[in-house]
């Protein structure tokens, strides 16, 4: 499945969670999606992302590792449906926006719990998605300069301007 659609697919499940362990456990989604999607861009990405990429998989990693909480991952790995990224700059300004609403229903649930460890699970999460967050600010850089770069080679070729 092509990484915006599965983007797509997490917001509204996280939108649509009520209960903690659901709102514990879509977080834990998005962190393992973020993995996935740094992976694959790593792997097989634009060459000027592969660096950044490497550095969103691998906080996406720390992020699923701090949420471990039970019955988080009942209803298996969304990350794993992952094929392919068609639109770079499309499935990281979206996967930028999921982890904004992670962020801020983590910071829901950390300010209702009385439990000690479910708390600090939050705010490590927190802190992963901004780290996640960061590196995908640093992948669209690299890619809105790309494209300047690629504007301004065809208009110096004269292959596109005006008139």
């Amino acid at each position: 499945m092509d990484a915006v659609r599965l983007v797509k697919l997490s917001q509204h499940t996280l939108a649509q969670s009520r209960a903690v362990l659901d709102i514990v456990g879509e977080a834990w989604q998005a962190q393992a999606l973020a993995q996935a999607i740094g992976g694959h861009l790593a792997a097989t990405g634009p060459p000027e992302l592969r660096g950044e990429a490497r550095g969103l998989s691998e906080a996406g990693g720390r992020g699923c590792a701090v949420l471990d909480h039970p019955g988080m991952r009942r209803s298996g790995i969304r990350a794993a449906q992952l094929t392919e990224v068609t639109d770079p700059a499309g499935a990281l300004t979206s996967l930028g926006a999921l982890l904004g609403d992670v962020s801020m229903a983590l910071v829901s649930v950390a300010c209702a719990t009385d439990e000690e460890g479910l708390y600090w699970q939050c705010i490590e999460a927190i802190d992963a998605a901004d780290e996640s967050s960061d590196r995908i600010r640093g992948m669209l850089r690299r890619l809105t300069l790309r494209e300047q770069e690629r504007s301004g080679e065809v208009l110096r070729d004269g292959a596109t301007g005006p008139p």
